[in-house]
């Protein structure tokens, strides 16, 4: 099946956040934020802006009637500032006017005087100055000490990761609407419908059920709208409070860029040891993560890095740490691999130091190390219905990754100017919300006298067409054409209390609440056409919109028993619940089974460097990826083909800049740069690997948001070995993105 939207976007007809028809009397907002990163308001004056015509009201922390605050994790973050500024872009005010033109004009007279205090702009910059988010975290596995004691050898190194700015094509929005009696309803492009309605009922200081949130779909989010979508809603909703009017607010690409969170950078260092016959043995490694000026969702992008810090491999001995530094940044939040991607290029790039000291390729030492069945991760989970091998094997064997090997060196002893590099990169995704209680979803299914069904649940349609999937299930589960399902919006008032679409797990979670509850209507239904046609419950099934007894066609159709069901007032709508089973997770220990299972997979990616100018272009990526039993391999394989895109755009391109001072200066697409057609791999082929699927997963199809963007990361080692190469003096240095620039420096160093 397509995705079912594909038609109304190509047409232009779907709708988001800003196509919603407004009332007559709408307002609009604006965010009036602080002009530096860190200091002391000393005085603002309104009056200015405040005495423009059309301009409404301009409301500040004073004007809040509930609680300043909208940290999720940790209470740490005012919607508006007070008195001190901890971020270049940090709300102040939210002017409300009858445009936004007018509230632009205004904006431009707000006369604002801050006493600058010093700024901390990386995480190396905050652990010398003991500024942290929360404790650090560490998970342990055997005896690291002891077992560096027996290495034949040890080697040391530190890593960089950029930031990467999410760049959803629908920038952050909302409108919000005063309803009957003191409710609210709002339109939010969020990946959270519930972090918006909770966050909202708190600064509002009224209960959660006056607050109704509606997500119609949004025009991307990487997770850069999973809670950072929530102040712009609770802004507008704060001026609906107070003037009892519409309020729609739509960021602008520069203040989106300016005032957001972006992934966060890290700052690592790590020590591996290897035996002669190249076993890993023993790993540590300490990762700084420059998380921003307030929590976030920094804590749990933390704990992730950590569960993801040995990738494929098995080690014995781990020593894993993480520390959240807060700097005067933007709070930086989720985005699409949730800190696995980050502790992965740090192993990675130990293994590349540790194969350039040693001598050997690196893809023996990944090889030799790969997870078996039954191995013990760090954090105590047995790997199960293991992969790693399987897909490494399959990879090579079909992809014939010796003859490209061959091909690579051929190539690089005849040409002097241009040099090749290949890579492999294996990847290892848990997929669970590492918060056990966040992992339940529910699903209301309505069936409707003539047949026709509506389905709700929590899941956010953002691009990745897990409404596509719903409908499969539901229609598949029914017995009915497609055409009868239509999948509704994503509402509080109708499924409440969601976790937010995240974590590649939204498919598995809702999809399993639409099943049961589908399930449930069927069983009810046989029992009525049994009744119809003198059989058994247990002999009726229902398809292609037909009842069929033992596996017969029966003279009645699907509309025949929905029909009969009203006449015996059967219940046709369901509510049900699904929760992950067996997942756990001790804090206090740090040892649990966080996931329901794994996503496993191997990629193969050759580069060409232009040793001249070192720009690079990426040849080809060969994939075997482990979908599990696909339920829509069309859909998979364009999400596999998207996330290795964003992930190659992360490791080779995507410079986030900042000043010392704090300012943003990658502010712009002329001076922040993401992959276009020019820079994608000439070739990108994915291949499924064949396999049983996982029960855990909806249908036995397993989830892919996430995953497939760590297959960018074997973009940077390709270069990597480009350069190497041409520069037999080149010392490999792991600082991400390895831009054109950082390539000449390699090639001439």
């Amino acid at each position: 099946m397509k995705n079912i939207d594909s038609y109304s976007h190509v047409r232009g007809e779907s709708l988001f956040v800003d196509d919603l028809i407004t009332r007559q009397d709408t307002l609009y907002g604006l965010v009036f934020d602080a002009p530096v990163a860190h200091g002391i308001i000393k005085h603002i004056d309104y009056s200015e802006a405040e005495n423009i015509e059309g301009v409404i009201k301009i409301f500040t922390y004073k004007d809040i009637l509930g609680e300043n605050q909208i940290g999720g994790i940790i209470p740490d973050e005012p919607l508006w500032a007070e008195n001190e500024i901890h971020f270049w872009g940090q709300p102040i005010a939210f002017i409300v006017a009858t445009s936004e033109a007018i509230a632009k004009k205004a904006r431009k007279l707000i006369r604002i005087e801050i006493e600058k205090l010093p700024a901390i702009t990386t995480a190396k910059e905050a652990k010398a100055k003991n500024s942290f988010i929360n404790a650090p975290r560490s998970f342990h596995l055997g005896d690291t000490d002891n077992a560096f004691a027996h290495c034949d050898f040890i080697i040391e190194g530190e890593t960089f990761s950029n930031g990467q700015e999410h760049l959803y094509l629908e920038t952050q929005g909302c409108y919000a609407v005063p309803m009957e009696n003191g409710n609210i309803k709002i339109t939010s492009s969020t990946q959270g419908p519930t972090s918006v309605q909770k966050i909202t009922a708190r600064v509002l200081g009224v209960p959660m059920h006056k607050i109704e949130v509606d997500v119609i779909r949004l025009g991307g989010g990487f997770g850069g709208k999973e809670d950072q979508a929530t102040p712009w809603a609770v802004m507008a909703a704060v001026a609906v409070q107070h003037l009892k009017k519409p309020v729609k607010f739509v960021l602008n690409r520069h203040d989106d860029l300016r005032m957001t969170g972006k992934r966060h950078p890290y700052e690592s260092t790590f020590k591996i040891g290897l035996t002669k016959d190249l076993k890993i043995t023993a790993f540590e490694a300490e990762f700084l993560q420059n998380s921003g000026a307030a929590a976030d969702l920094s804590p749990a992008i933390a704990e992730r890095t950590l569960f993801h810090a040995t990738n494929s491999y098995y080690i014995p001995n781990v020593k894993t740490t993480v520390l959240s530094c807060k700097t005067n940044l933007p709070p930086n939040t989720a985005f699409r691999g949730f800190g696995g991607p980050q502790g992965m290029f740090v192993i990675e790039s130990a293994i590349a130091k540790a194969a350039h000291i040693i001598g050997v390729e690196k893809e023996r030492i990944q090889e030799a190390n790969l997870l078996d069945e039954n191995d013990t991760f760090s954090y105590g989970q047995i790997a199960t219905q293991v992969e790693a091998k399987n897909t490494w094997r399959t990879a090579a064997l079909n992809f014939k990754l010796e003859k490209i090997e061959n091909e690579v060196r051929d190539f690089n002893a005849q040409n002097t100017q241009f040099k090749k590099g290949v890579s492999v990169m294996p990847i290892t995704f848990g997929i669970s919300f590492t918060n056990t209680p966040m992992n339940n979803a529910r699903a209301l299914v309505h069936i409707y006298q003539d047949g026709s069904v509506g389905v709700s649940t929590g899941a956010v349609e953002m691009g990745q067409s897990v409404n596509t999937k719903m409908l499969q299930v539901a229609y598949k589960t029914l017995g009915i054409h497609p055409s009868k399902v239509k999948l509704e919006t994503t509402n509080t008032t109708r499924v409440a209390n969601t976790s937010p679409t995240a974590a590649s797990s939204t498919a598995d979670l809702n999809g399993k609440a639409v099943l049961k509850a589908c399930e449930t209507l069927i069983s009810r239904l046989s029992e009525v056409a049994a009744n119809m046609l003198n059989a058994k419950a247990s002999e009726v099934n229902f398809k292609n919109d037909a009842v069929f007894i033992n596996n017969k066609k029966s003279p009645i159709t699907w509309e025949d028993v929905i029909a009969q069901a009203m006449l015996d007032r059967v219940a046709l709508t369901e509510n049900a619940h699904y929760a992950t089973p067996v997942i756990h997770f001790d804090k206090t220990k740090e040892k649990g089974h966080p996931f329901a299972y794994h996503v496993y997979g191997t990629a193969i990616t050759t580069t060409t460097v232009n040793c001249l100018t070192g720009t690079y272009e990426i040849d080809s990526v060969k994939i075997i990826h482990d979908f599990g039993k696909s339920m829509n391999l069309g859909i998979d394989t364009g999400q596999v083909e998207g996330a290795l895109i964003q992930g190659i755009g992360w490791m080779t391109m995507e410079e986030i800049s900042y000043n010392k001072e704090g300012k943003l200066l990658s502010n712009a697409l002329s001076t922040y740069k993401v992959p276009d057609i020019f820079s994608v791999p000439k070739t990108v082929e994915i291949a499924p690997l064949e396999t049983k699927g996982n029960d855990m997963a909806i249908l036995k199809s397993k989830a892919v948001g996430e995953p497939p963007l760590m297959y960018g990361i074997g973009a940077y080692f390709a270069i990597q070995n480009a350069v190497k190469a041409f520069n037999p003096n080149y010392e490999p240095k792991f600082h991400a993105p390895f831009t054109p620039e950082k390539v000449l420096m390699g090639l001439y160093e």
